[in-house]
């Protein structure tokens, strides 16, 4: 049975989210939470774990491998759930360079600390280690962008538009790779937009959210045509949890939460809420801040995941529809403004 396992990332937006949910859900683990505290990474979003007895916060970097080593050892680690990644396509733009360091090189001090702390060799396992598993977060937009209709599928081409996702199917590759060369356990998920409480500002909806309260414009792309597919941040944690433990080793699955909306609608949706729940002075509309700027270089259109294999292999479905899921976000950076 897995005993300690490692995640990664568990101070940022979805590991924060992950790993109170995580912790309380399987007190005979021991989490391990490994960040390195970047701009993105909150430990005030884990206040909640700071009690729990099973968890043990750790500030290090995956572009460490002598570090990623030496914490295998310590810990004896028996299973990883990797988070850790820059995910800022415009950060991306600006800065390549950390995405290739955090997203390529990290991906590959994990794996190859794990393959050395659980395998003697090629497709063999040390006694006692078979049940191990590496199980990698990763994200739609490997896949490319498609056009007004169509989804990603599992088996869908990778054609990474930006350094940020070219950087993700870069780490996915490596994962499918250990996996291949060497039989290490392992599974992948590529998931939609997730959105939520604890996520980090720079993202477009606590962004919109923030201007917005600020009465301030609130930016968007191009005509605001752009399409994603909106995942509720506590059901990609359950698919993760569903796939960690029952998915197939060697696959990939897809997590989508079947609700595509265009950036205009998600605004104009969060300024309706926001004038119910905290009216501007006046009689004024939210709706009134929205400005339109330039378009973002390389910007896909649309991203809409098709999850069916995750479904039926796995029987994993969202909990939240757009409508109830964005509620409770808003509520929630009303609380915590």
């Amino acid at each position: 049975m897995l005993k300690t396992i490692m995640i990664t990332g568990g101070a940022g937006f979805i590991g924060s989210n992950f790993v109170p949910y995580f912790c309380a859900k399987y007190p005979q683990y021991q989490i391990i939470n490994v960040d390195k505290l970047t701009y993105a990474g909150n430990l005030d979003n884990l206040r909640e774990c700071e009690n729990m007895p099973n968890y043990t916060f750790i500030e290090a970097d995956i572009c460490d491998a002598e570090k990623m080593d030496e914490l295998f050892e310590k810990y004896d680690i028996r299973g990883v759930i990797h988070f850790a990644a820059e995910s800022h396509v415009d950060n991306s733009i600006k800065g390549p360079r950390a995405f290739i360091n955090t997203n390529i090189i990290g991906t590959f001090n994990l794996l190859e600390a794990a393959r050395k702390h659980w395998m003697e060799a090629p497709n063999k396992f040390k006694s006692g280690y078979e049940n191990c598993r590496f199980h990698h977060i990763s994200t739609d937009e490997v896949y490319g962008a498609l056009g007004a209709e169509g989804f990603f599928r599992e088996t869908t081409p990778y054609a990474p538009n930006s350094p940020y996702s070219a950087s993700k199917a870069s780490s996915d590759f490596l994962v499918r790779a250990y996996h291949h060369t060497f039989g290490m356990n392992v599974t992948t998920s590529n998931c939609s937009n997730n959105y939520g409480p604890k996520q980090h500002h720079e993202k477009l909806i606590p962004h919109i959210i923030a201007k917005a309260l600020a009465e301030e414009p609130l930016p968007i792309y191009g005509k605001g045509e752009n399409v994603r597919d909106w995942l509720y941040v506590l059901d990609h944690c359950k698919a993760i949890d569903l796939i960690f433990h029952t998915g197939k080793a060697g696959e990939t699955y897809n997590v989508g939460g079947n609700n595509e909306r265009s950036n205009i609608v998600i605004v104009k949706k969060i300024c309706a809420l926001l004038d119910e729940r905290r009216p501007r002075t006046g009689g004024k509309k939210y709706a009134e801040l929205i400005t339109f700027v330039a378009d973002r270089a390389g910007h896909d259109f649309r991203y809409a995941i098709d999850a069916s294999k995750l479904t039926n292999e796995l029987g994993w479905h969202p909990d939240e529809n757009f409508e109830t899921g964005i509620v409770k976000t808003v509520d929630w950076y009303l609380q915590h403004k």
